[in-house]
């Protein structure tokens, strides 16, 4: 079989793959959202087309009981005002173009996986990867309550599979990544120690670090200025509420923090010392950033206080990358390549 022949059998699979995606995903564009955090994403957006700001109302709150907060960077809610100012101001439209976006998100999600597993000479590795992401319990949930996981998640994963060559472009797409939603931030350590390992002039990699420090906070920084200038303490108090909340999951599995009584950052230790441990080995180039990235956000799900079903769709897509860690560590290909 020629090489085009393959490439063709490849894109073949991976439409077939991508339709059947979309077919079960628009199943549940018709399920009411009105008790989703989506919903309250809508009514931030609207509360900034009024003139409110979003991150006040924490202000009233005793920092530990929920009550619908705004606590992701500000990013979707400006992107919320936007639809919403440009004529989808009632729910019901807006949500029907957010679950669009979502899905275009979904599908390139899949499609991001095969094209990182399909270039290392696997098909059948590759309809797997995307096959187990569109089709899994965690992604089918979060496309069923329309979260806007999928967004962050894509930037995330392009981010990691052009960060070899490409290194701005990734620093750059892991920021939008943590403007849209801050999962990912637990990941930037690891960005950090590979813009160190992968500077081959020692003497600019002090420099290149900060640089790319300073790239991954820009968005959420920029798109945080305006919210900073009109109430400091609310947006901090906003940001610092998911470290200080009470501990809750919707699994009826108590994290270490919560079965020892431990809040705020104290809570956080054993997930941090455990974080810190992934870096570690990163440092020492043991493990590959797509391995990386799976600990990381494995430790995450499973030692943070508060848990949701959604939170459990940011591990799925690393699960099949590791298989080119795996891969590209038996070819002795350089985990990340050197650049001047």
């Amino acid at each position: 079989m020629s090489a085009a022949q393959s490439r063709t059998i490849a894109v073949v699979c991976l439409l077939v793959i991508l339709l059947a995606g979309a077919a079960v995903n628009v199943r549940f564009w018709k399920i009411d959202t009105k008790e989703q955090d989506i919903y309250y994403a809508w009514v931030e957006g609207g509360r900034i087309l009024n003139g409110e700001n979003p991150y006040a109302r924490v202000l009233a709150g005793n920092m530990q009981e929920n009550d619908k907060y705004a606590t992701y960077f500000p990013l979707f809610y400006e992107l919320s005002a936007l639809t919403e100012w440009a004529g989808l101001r009632d729910y019901a439209p807006w949500i029907d173009l957010w679950r669009t976006i979502f899905l275009a998100f979904n599908l390139a999600i899949a499609a991001a996986l095969f094209l990182l597993v399909y270039p290392r000479g696997k098909l059948l590795a590759a309809i797997f990867a995307a096959a187990f992401w569109l089709f899994n319990r965690w992604t089918l949930h979060v496309a069923l309550i329309a979260h806007l996981d999928f967004v962050p998640i894509f930037l995330l994963i392009a981010s990691l599979g052009l960060f070899r060559k490409h290194r701005l472009a990734a620093l750059v797409l892991f920021s939008l990544s943590l403007g849209v939603k801050q999962i990912g931030i637990f990941l930037t350590p690891l960005y950090l120690v590979w813009t160190w390992r992968a500077t081959a002039v020692k003497s600019d990699r002090l420099k290149q670090t900060l640089l790319a420090a300073l790239i991954i906070a820009s968005v959420p920084l920029l798109t945080a200025l305006p919210f900073l200038i009109w109430n400091a303490e609310g947006f901090a108090k906003s940001m610092l509420f998911s470290v200080t909340r009470i501990p809750v999951d919707h699994f009826g599995a108590v994290s270490i923090d919560a079965l020892l009584g431990w809040r705020g950052l104290p809570g956080k230790l054993p997930m941090l010392a455990l974080m810190l441990l992934v870096t570690a080995l990163a440092w020492r180039g043991k493990i590959g950033p797509y391995t990386g990235a799976l600990f990381v956000m494995a430790i995450f799900v499973n030692y943070n206080a508060v848990l949701f079903p959604q939170y459990l769709v940011w591990v799925v897509p690393f699960i099949p990358l590791v298989m080119c860690d795996v891969w590209d560590a038996v070819q002795a290909k350089p985990l990340l390549q050197r650049s001047t």
